[in-house]
């Protein structure tokens, strides 16, 4: 579950939907005392917590989930940008953070790469099986080689199986460029994209567009059946 703890409805409201979309269960909270009160419930798998709460601000939060012994990866939300306010959050235990106003698919990749600190070391999904670990890709049971970009592309696409993972999303989380529309970006993601297809084809029976469907207009699917 992710706990957005927001007290703007003009923020919280949005970002549930997105979340929603996503696929995330999301409870909203707008008080710093009930943050804590649900995070010791043990479902919380992820907390984006506004700075500003009133009551409890987010850095006091922070704080007294860190001195109970709290893990729960904590996403920072914070309309200040002076530098020694990010340096100050972290401090406090947040394990990242994000300035207002930010751009929808920066955090949600961003609550992505929390989650993965918990997510399991192996992925498999129709016949292709990823060791994040050991870096290690096999289709069908066949290894293949994979460059950087190439294996994370995989790894975002078999994280999300059987969703469409927007284009957007994609360049915000594998080559940290927020804007798809800029073209010399866009043309490198759908060269790895060619890439990645003829390396998945080439090591089974199956024809690329048959694991990795595109999505017109939007982005791409890893097919999970």
């Amino acid at each position: 579950m992710v706990l957005l703890a927001e007290d703007d409805p003009a923020i919280a409201e949005p970002l549930s939907r997105a979340l929603h979309r996503e696929g995330y269960q999301v409870r909203v909270v707008a008080d710093g005392h009930e943050v804590l009160d649900l995070a010791a419930d043990g479902e919380v798998n992820v907390l984006v917590l506004d700075l500003g709460l009133p009551g409890m601000d987010g850095l006091e939060v922070c704080r007294r989930l860190r001195t109970s012994g709290s893990e729960i990866p904590v996403l920072m939300l914070t309309a200040r940008t002076d530098e020694v306010d990010f340096v100050v959050g972290l401090d406090a235990g947040a394990d990242d953070y994000v300035a207002k106003p930010f751009r929808l698919a920066e955090l949600l990749a961003r609550i992505r790469a929390l989650l993965r600190r918990r997510a399991p070391e192996t992925l498999e999904v129709a016949g292709v099986r990823m060791d994040l670990g050991a870096r290690m890709v096999t289709v069908d049971g066949g290894e293949i080689q994979l460059a950087n970009k190439e294996f994370e592309l995989l790894r975002v696409l078999l994280q999300r199986a059987g969703q469409v993972v927007s284009r957007d999303e994609i360049l915000a989380e594998v080559w940290n460029d927020l804007d798809a529309k800029t073209s010399k970006t866009s043309k490198t993601l759908d060269m790895h994209m060619s890439w990645l297809r003829r390396k998945l084809g080439d090591a089974g029976n199956r024809s690329p567009e048959r694991r990795i469907a595109t999505v017109r207009g939007v982005g791409f699917r890893f097919n999970a059946d």
